[in-house]
């Protein structure tokens, strides 16, 4: 029989109970703000600590490129390629904005992480039935609130590196609220657990923060065209490990 590797044991014994614990404790304060805090402010600290934590414990390093071409306090929509399940925690860590997602509504029934979801602000939709009036009113509150939100509009991870096309649902929020779109390219997440996998590696994340683009004038039927106009941005940065091991 062969044998696991040493990072499959690590993760299975070590790093898997090591975030659940952090989980239980930062999602326990986390929900425990919420009867205080219902903006969800001291709940995006807590977010932010599990994620310098999970990062710290598996040995995930993260350069960020590109932070000063934006205004601080000012409400983004962050829409970066998706490589890897570490891509969540390494932009709220990095980022320093209070930030919210929009998930699938059956995550919030998850102990502790969808519970704080559910509370703090985040958005959960039932994707078969999605209430608009819902989500345009919650958009309208990550302005007032001094909030941003993060896209992933592959819609699921990258096996390879190379940044699958976008899914221009994922835009029609932003151009409907007019709100700028910031391109983010993560590069070098994927190596650090592969898709389908179960073990992780330490590893170095770049993350390029490209300058803001305006929505003004847009509407929701130029969502197609404008997610591809964000993709051919993010690409060249995103895809640059995979030239690399092309030339190699």
């Amino acid at each position: 029989m062969r044998i696991p590797p040493f990072h499959w044991w690590r993760t299975v014994f070590f790093l898997i109970p090591a975030i659940g614990l952090y989980t239980i404790v930062l999602g326990t304060l986390s929900l425990a703000s919420s009867l205080l805090d219902a903006r969800g402010y001291f709940a995006h600290w807590c977010a932010r600590a599990w994620s310098r934590l999970i990062l710290v414990t598996t040995g995930v390093t993260v350069d960020v490129v590109g932070l000063d071409r934006l205004e601080p306090g000012r409400t983004y929509v962050f829409v970066a390629n998706h490589q890897s399940i570490y891509d969540i925690p390494i932009l709220f860590w990095s980022l320093p904005y209070q930030l919210r997602i929009i998930a699938k509504a059956s995550l919030g029934n998850f102990p502790f992480l969808g519970w704080h979801l559910r509370r703090t602000g985040h958005m959960l939709v039932d994707r078969s039935r999605p209430d608009r009036n819902r989500i345009f009113g919650w958009a309208s509150r990550l302005t007032a609130g001094g909030l941003s939100l993060i896209v992933f509009p592959e819609g699921t991870r990258s096996r390879n590196g190379r940044v699958a096309r976008f899914k221009g649902g994922s835009f029609y929020l932003a151009l409907e609220a007019g709100l700028p779109v910031v391109p983010i390219s993560v590069t070098g997440s994927r190596h650090i657990m592969l898709k389908g996998r179960l073990a992780t590696y330490p590893g170095h994340v770049t993350l390029v923060v490209h300058a803001p683009i305006d929505t003004a004038g847009l509407s929701g039927s130029d969502a197609k065209a404008f997610g591809e106009r964000v993709r051919q941005v993010i690409i060249p940065e995103a895809e640059r490990d995979c030239a690399v091991l092309r030339s190699a």
